[in-house]
């Protein structure tokens, strides 16, 4: 039953208030300064001394003294070292030797004439006991005790006694332990849960065993839906991507068939417009479909294998490609020099995607590329610029979905199907990574990548 998180939530919050309520009830009782009853052995010791000065007040001479001064006689001669004795009369007067702690004795009496038996309190480094009833003729005196506390209380305990503040704080730092076990209860399933979300959200579809087996039943629960729902994702998946392989070879053989029939048609009738168009646009279709068989085995494939990579090998290929291929176009691309860092990566993937945005800067630019690689704190930064004519800044975002072709002149006349960028998007979230499109400073497009650098132990 404690399993649950609403029981458990309530069980805390009545410990927590019990805990206060018992707190503000005993903690004045902990207080050795507070009005407390005598021991037996204590009791015993005041009423036998209160009895010694009875006795001796006989023997004192009547005539030769006032008669508070047959008292202070007898009270020094009875009394202990260290002890001081008081009398309070019925009127109130304290008769005494030692008029340094009146104060403390008008005081404690005032709280005790109403007790029916003697108490004690702590004042300070001293304790005053009493009273004691002492009968002197017709009259009822009382005795009191003053000598040297045993249990002196210390002074930072009096320092929080008397504070009140400081009290309460110290009872809510005695129940944070408790309060901090239950944020932590609800806490660590939900980060759990959010870090099983956030690698989903990555692609890394698989199922989180743990989630159905730490936090409350109530978390349980929403692991094993979860889970459930991982299962069903995957599923999808596995059928998306079958249904795609099968689509691909169901296009690709009437298209093969299409591809025929168009060469056996040239040379049977020769080469026509028409023949032409038609060899295009299945150019065009058999692309299309390599570029989306492409994107959805980098999104569902676990064929690839993670691997820590020094970035100036990684990409040397692309870069050494990318300037024969500026050559041929007469174009002027310019690269920084690659840094010897590394990132944690799925290589092939990485270096299609740099790939990929290197080619269409070529392909949109009128004469000038630009690749820079920049290491900042933990990230490594990638620009490509191009000198074309660039996006319009609301399609900046677009340009990454599928199928997503921006104006006639940059896609159509290329023949593009709008699945380039989204490979390259898919490849970089992949890697850990961020990918976004700007205004370049040469006039086109700027394409910024940026990746978590690896540090090697």
């Amino acid at each position: 039953m404690f399993d649950r998180l609403t029981i458990r939530i309530f069980a805390i919050f009545l410990l927590t208030i019990v805990f206060f309520l018992v707190l503000i009830i005993t903690i004045p009782s902990l207080d050795s300064r507070n009005l407390t009853y005598l021991s037996s052995k204590e009791k015993a010791m005041g009423t036998a001394l209160a009895d010694s000065i009875k006795n001796e007040l006989p023997n004192v001479p009547n005539n030769s003294f006032r008669w508070w001064m047959r008292f202070i006689i007898i009270m020094d001669k009875l009394h202990y070292p260290g002890q001081f004795l008081y009398i309070v009369t019925p009127n109130d007067q304290i008769i005494t030797s030692n008029t340094s702690n009146i104060d403390i004795v008008r005081n404690f009496s005032g709280h005790t004439k109403q007790l029916e038996r003697p108490a004690k309190k702590i004042y300070d480094l001293q304790e005053i006991i009493g009273p004691f009833p002492l009968k002197y003729g017709d009259k009822i005196y009382q005795l009191y005790i003053i000598q040297t506390a045993v249990n002196v209380q210390s002074p930072w305990v009096n320092f929080i006694f008397d504070h009140p503040f400081l009290l309460l704080t110290l009872t809510m730092l005695i129940s944070a332990p408790f309060l901090l076990w239950l944020s932590w209860s609800l806490a660590r399933p939900a980060r759990q849960l959010k870090i099983a979300a956030d690698q989903v959200a990555c692609g890394n579809i698989h199922e989180w065993p743990e989630l159905e087996t730490i936090g409350s039943s109530e978390f349980k629960s929403t692991g094993a839906s979860f889970n459930h729902m991982l299962r069903e994702l995957k599923r999808m998946q596995d059928l998306q991507q079958r249904l795609l392989s099968d689509i691909s070879h169901e296009l690709r053989t009437p298209l093969t068939r299409l591809k025929l029939a168009a060469s056996l048609s040239r040379r049977k009738y020769g080469e026509t417009t028409e023949m032409q168009r038609i060899e295009l646009e299945a150019n065009k279709l058999d692309f299309m479909i390599g570029d989306l068989l492409s994107l959805a085995r980098q999104q569902y494939s676990d064929n690839q294998t993670q691997a820590p990579c020094q970035i100036n090998k990684l990409w040397q290929t692309v870069i050494n490609n990318a300037r024969f291929e500026s050559e041929q176009l007469h174009k002027t691309l310019t690269i920084s020099p690659l840094p010897v860092d590394w990132i944690l990566c799925y290589p092939k993937s990485l270096c299609s995607a740099l790939e990929n945005v290197i080619r269409n800067a070529f392909r949109y630019s009128n004469q000038n590329i630009a690749v820079n690689f920049i290491v900042d704190k933990h990230q490594l930064q990638i620009t490509i610029d191009d000198d074309g004519s660039g996006v319009a800044e609301h399609e900046l975002k677009q340009i990454f979905r599928p199928f997503y072709r921006t104006s006639e002149a940059r896609d159509r006349e290329s023949g593009g199907a709008g699945l380039g960028l989204a490979i390259v998007a898919n490849a970089i979230t992949q890697n850990k990574g961020e990918v976004y499109a700007e205004k370049s400073h040469l006039g086109g497009l700027r394409i910024v990548i940026k990746l978590p650098l690896y540090k090697r132990n």
